[in-house]
């Protein structure tokens, strides 16, 4: 599907208005904001199809991660001219699987974080001085939100567990990466998601990370057993690979605590390849690789 790939950098505004173009175009399409972060930025989601059961997606959960909220607003993009064109997408029309379910994408949890990474300390606001402390003026490799609390930490799950391990490797308080906050869930982005997902029957949860081409998919005893079939199949279209975290990579995410509180499969999407952030000319080369992946979602 030959949709445009001349994307700018995807600070708040400019999500803003692909959202809008979104909306404007495809009245199919419901547009509206789950909540807002620290810095009163909207935390927006997109949803078409029927929500009586939905397949979630979530990006941009780190800050200098921002290449995934644009992945998952071009995945929307190319949905709605398959839709409305009756044309398929990766050789499916899915159009008739959407009257089933529904898909629901958050493109970017953090968007506190994203714009510090892309544009600076002067963006966290009332933080900005904390921003400027921790980040020693490069602010282009933030993950955390705005008062330091990497929010991929910040999920109750075994969250006790990796605070300890935070202290033990000397990451004591706000941070760039991976300070999980004073307690689980103190941050109202990570509380947005996880009221969307306690309110709505969400089959299973995606969220996107970059980088690696690695696919997660278990986290503990209450791994559904069909998670390794769905990850399999999600790794035979991309070509990535699965894979298992380790040390400070596990607990505290969202992954983990949807399966662990929701008991439903969950997976991390590792995006593309090189060093973060990465840049926005590898979005078509990742989205090619990607595309049949997250159709495949919406049928499983």
């Amino acid at each position: 599907m030959n949709l445009n790939f001349n994307y700018e950098l995807p600070t708040s505004n400019v999500r803003e208005k692909i959202i809008n173009e979104i909306a404007n175009e495809y009245s199919f399409v419901k547009c509206d904001t789950l909540s807002k972060s620290l810095c009163l930025r909207k935390i927006d989601y997109i949803k078409l199809g029927n929500m009586s059961e939905v397949i979630l997606f979530a990006g941009a959960f780190h800050g200098m991660e921002w290449l995934t909220s644009l992945l998952l607003l071009h995945f929307i993009k190319s949905i709605c001219y398959s839709i409305n064109y009756n044309k398929p997408i990766s050789d499916i029309h899915i159009s008739r699987f959407l009257k089933k379910r529904g898909l629901i994408v958050v493109p970017c949890v953090n968007p506190d974080g994203v714009e510090i990474s892309l544009t600076g300390s002067q963006s966290a606001k009332k933080y900005k001085d904390l921003v400027e402390l921790i980040s020693n003026g490069n602010t282009n490799d933030w993950q955390a939100n705005a008062r330091g609390v990497d929010i991929n930490h910040n999920f109750n799950a075994d969250w006790h567990n990796l605070h300890m391990l935070e202290q033990k490797s000397g990451i004591l308080g706000p941070s760039k990466t991976r300070y999980g906050g004073a307690f689980p869930e103190s941050e109202p982005e990570t509380r947005a998601i996880t009221k969307l997902c306690r309110s709505i029957n969400v089959k299973h949860a995606v969220a996107f990370h970059s980088q690696g081409e690695e696919i997660y998919w278990e986290y503990g005893i209450n791994t559904p057993k069909k998670s390794k079939l769905m990850a399999q199949i999600m790794a035979a279209s991309s070509g990535y690979t699965m894979s298992e975290p380790e040390g400070l990579a596990v607990g505290g995410g969202f992954k983990d605590w949807f399966i662990q509180k929701l008991k439903r499969p969950a997976f991390t999407i590792e995006i593309g390849s090189g060093k973060n952030p990465l840049p926005l000319s590898d979005l078509k080369d990742i989205y090619n690789k990607l595309e049949e992946t997250l159709v495949l979602n919406l049928i499983m």
